[in-house]
C-alpha cells in the first residue's frame, strides 16, 4: 500500500499512526480499567455510570467546535494537543475515586480523544484518495488493535503487583512521551490543501448524516453497557476483562484491512448492510440471552464489525467535496454524539427497570440503520 504513496503522504501516514498508537494506549487504558475503577473504587451503580457516560459524549457533541479552533492551531497540531489532553485526563482518573470526581476526568480525557479522532479522520481524507483512504482507514484500525493487545497484556500483569491509579498515571506518561515529540513535525502546506473554516450543512450530504446519527446511537448503547453488564451481572473480573479485550483485538488485527479492501470491492453499501444485519442478532442476544460467556461471544461479534463503521466516512468522500472534508467530519461527529449525550442517561435509568431494554432499543436502531443504508447507490463503489 504504501509503495503507491507520495512523498509527503508516507510522512503524514507515519505521522498519523504515531497518533493512533498513542491516543489508543489511551482510550484502551481508560477502557480497560475504568468500569472495575468505577464500581470497586467509587461505588458507581447503574444509573450514575450512564450519567458519566452522557458525560463523556458531551465533547463528541461540541465537535463541531473544531471548525473553529482551526481558525487558531493547524490541524496536524490540533491532533497533537488533543491526545496531549486525553492523556492528562486519564493520569488524573485515578486520583478521583468518587462520582464527580469521575465526571471531570472523563470530560478531560473526552475532550482530548473526541477532538483527536475528528481530526484524524479529516486528515487522512485529505490526504489520501477513495481507493487509498479505506486502506489506511483499515491499517489504522489493525495498528489499534495491535496496540491494544500490547496495552491489554501489560495491564493483565501489572494488575497483579499496581493498583488502579497508577496503572493510569503510567498510561498518560507513555501516551506524553509518545506525543510531544511529534510538535516538531510540519506537512508540506501545498500539500495540506485548503479547507472551510465555517460550519458546513448540506442537502446532499443528509445520507451521511442519518447514518452518523444512527450509529453514534446504537453504539453508546454497546459502548456503556456491553462490558458494565459482563461487571455487574456476570462479575467478570479486570483480568477477564482484559482478557476479553485481548481476544477482541487479535481479531480485530486480521480483519480490518479486510475490511478495508471490501469497501474497495464491494463499496459502502454491502459492508454497512453487513454490519447492521449482524447488530440486529447481537443486541437481541444481550437482551435475552442470561449466559455470561455466550454475552461474552457476542461482545467479541460486536467489535468484529466496528471497523465497518469507517464505510461511513469513505461514501462521505466519495460524494463530499474536498473543501468540506474537515468541516463535514467535525458536524458528522457531532451529529454521532447528538444521542450518545442523552441514551447513557436514558438507557441507565431504563437499565434499572430492567437491563434488556436498552438492546432491545439497540436492536431498533441497528434495523434503522439497515434500512437507511439502502439509500446509499450501489454504484457509488465506482466514484473516483
Amino acid at each position: 500500500m504504501k509503495s503507491s504513496f507520495s512523498t509527503e503522504q508516507r510522512r503524514v501516514y507515519n505521522f498519523l499512526m504515531i497518533l493512533v498508537i498513542a491516543s489508543t494506549i489511551c482510550l484502551q487504558g481508560w477502557r480497560t480499567l475504568f468500569n472495575n475503577f468505577a464500581v470497586d473504587n467509587a461505588g458507581i451503580n447503574g444509573f450514575q455510570m450512564g450519567v458519566i457516560q452522557s458525560v463523556r459524549e458531551i465533547p463528541g457533541f461540541l465537535t463541531f467546535l473544531v471548525i473553529y479552533l482551526l481558525l487558531i492551531f493547524k490541524e496536524h497540531r490540533l491532533s497533537i494537543y488533543s491526545v496531549i489532553l486525553a492523556a492528562i485526563g486519564v493520569i488524573f482518573t485515578g486520583f478521583f475515586d468518587s462520582f464527580l470526581g469521575c465526571i471531570l476526568t472523563t470530560f478531560i480525557f473526552s475532550t482530548g480523544f473526541h477532538y483527536y479522532e475528528t481530526t484524524n479522520k479529516s486528515q487522512t481524507l485529505q490526504y489520501f484518495n477513495v481507493q487509498q483512504a479505506p486502506l489506511v482507514f483499515g491499517k489504522q484500525q489493525s495498528l489499534k488493535a495491535i496496540t491494544n493487545i500490547c496495552i491489554g497484556g501489560i495491564l493483565l500483569l501489572s494488575a497483579h503487583f499496581m493498583t488502579l491509579k497508577w496503572n493510569f498515571v503510567i498510561i498518560g506518561v507513555v501516551v506524553l512521551l509518545l506525543v510531544i515529540p511529534l510538535l516538531r513535525f510540519k506537512p508540506n502546506k501545498e500539500e495540506e490543501g485548503r479547507q472551510n473554516t465555517k460550519m458546513i450543512l448540506k442537502k446532499k450530504y443528509t445520507l451521511f448524516y442519518i447514518l452518523n446519527f444512527l450509529s453514534g446511537a446504537r453504539r453508546q448503547i454497546f459502548v456503556v453497557f456491553a462490558v458494565f453488564m459482563l461487571v455487574e451481572q456476570y462479575h467478570f473480573s479486570v483480568i477477564q476483562v482484559t482478557v476479553l479485550f485481548i481476544l477482541n483485538n487479535i481479531i480485530t488485527y486480521f480483519t480490518a484491512p479486510l475490511i478495508g479492501k471490501g469497501i474497495n470491492r464491494f463499496g459502502e453499501r454491502t459492508i454497512l448492510s453487513l454490519e447492521y444485519s449482524f447488530m440486529i442478532f447481537v443486541f437481541l442476544g444481550y437482551g435475552f440471552i442470561q449466559n455470561g460467556w455466550i454475552i461474552a461471544l457476542l461482545y467479541v461479534i460486536d467489535n468484529l464489525f466496528f471497523s465497518c463503521s469507517i464505510a461511513i466516512n469513505t461514501f462521505f468522500q466519495k460524494v463530499g467535496e474536498k473543501a468540506d472534508v474537515a468541516s463535514s467530519m467535525a458536524v458528522g461527529f457531532a451529529i454521532n454524539h447528538i444521542s450518545a449525550v442523552v441514551i447513557p442517561v436514558i438507557g441507565g435509568y431504563l437499565w434499572m427497570l430492567d437491563y434488556s431494554i436498552p438492546y432491545i432499543v439497540g436492536a431498533v436502531l441497528a434495523g434503522a440503520s439497515l434500512i437507511f443504508t439502502q439509500f446509499i447507490p450501489k454504484a457509488i463503489k465506482k466514484a473516483q
